[in-house]
């Protein structure tokens, strides 16, 4: 089973991209972030025509998380618990709104995130306090899974707005003092590997930046970061055979900013039977 998370900044600018994608590298399933719309919004026909189904969470045209699927989509949940929201304006209630950030399937008993993890914004801003206690959240909910379904393989999959080690960007004095490399957040996703997570990609000795910015021709000059990220438990680990960063979907015409990480797990699907033989 071959599954990718790609950041799509705005799934409806991209779509013929990211169906040309899903089928010249045989993905079976995609959880995409930074969608950008309304699930009334999003561009159905294509996936499905491709033959996939699709589970889709927005609520305006900032983030958004989506899985498209070739196989059967089971035991969808949106967001997780504990998961806190957050307004530039609180509302006069206090209860503050959640965001479309996380998505969870399972597929074949795999048990699938994609998750679009807050950017901080800048350090002592509301934003990246909310970014630490999202990450908190999301950490307790998933021990708290993973202590009740011990057998099944998981993964957190998507856009962490981390870079977790000094090779994960271009050049560590550009970042001093800004976010995505601070003390509090790399502690932050250390914890998820301390309690027993695996970067799948990493352990497999792939290198690369999965994101160049737009300006000052960042990927030209190869002036990116690696923050897009697949954390499995060990039983998912297990069964990881293959994983790539797919640098070469940030050129040609109008990219997303992000590029696709994809793993490929050692398990037979349903689908499999269907697939031509090769010799």
């Amino acid at each position: 089973m071959r599954i990718a998370t790609w950041n799509v900044n705005s799934v409806r600018a991209r779509f013929g991209r990211i169906v040309d994608f899903l089928e010249r590298r045989d993905i079976d399933v995609l959880a995409m972030q930074e969608t950008k719309c309304t699930p009334a919004q999003f561009p159905r026909e294509a996936f499905e025509e491709a033959g996939y189904e699709l589970e889709v969470v927005g609520t305006n045209q900032w983030n958004g998380v989506a899985f498209a699927s070739r196989l059967p989509i089971e035991e969808v949940q949106v967001g997780f618990d504990g998961m806190p929201g957050y307004a530039n304006t609180p509302p006069e209630s206090g209860e503050l709104p959640l965001e479309a950030r996380a998505l969870a399937v399972s597929v074949e008993g795999v048990r699938l995130w994609s998750l679009y993890v807050p950017n901080g914004r800048e350090l002592g801003h509301p934003h990246y306090d909310y970014k630490l206690r999202w990450l908190d959240a999301l950490r307790a909910d998933t021990d708290a899974w993973r202590r009740a379904n011990p057998d099944q393989p998981l993964a957190l999959m998507g856009d962490f707005n981390i870079a977790p080690l000094d090779i994960d960007v271009w050049d560590m004095s550009v970042f001093e003092g800004h976010t995505h490399v601070s003390a509090p957040e790399r502690a932050a996703f250390q914890a998820f590997l301390d309690d027993g997570l695996t970067d799948v990609v990493r352990d497999r000795g792939v290198e690369g930046y999965t994101y160049w910015d737009y300006k000052a021709g960042r990927f030209p000059k190869n002036e990116g970061m690696r923050i897009d990220f697949v954390l499995g438990s060990s039983s998912f680990a297990d069964l990881v055979v293959d994983a790539t960063i797919e640098r070469d979907e940030r050129a040609g015409d109008a990219p997303s900013d992000h590029v696709p990480v994809v793993v490929e797990l050692d398990m037979e699907t349903s689908i499999d039977d269907d697939r031509p033989m090769i010799f």
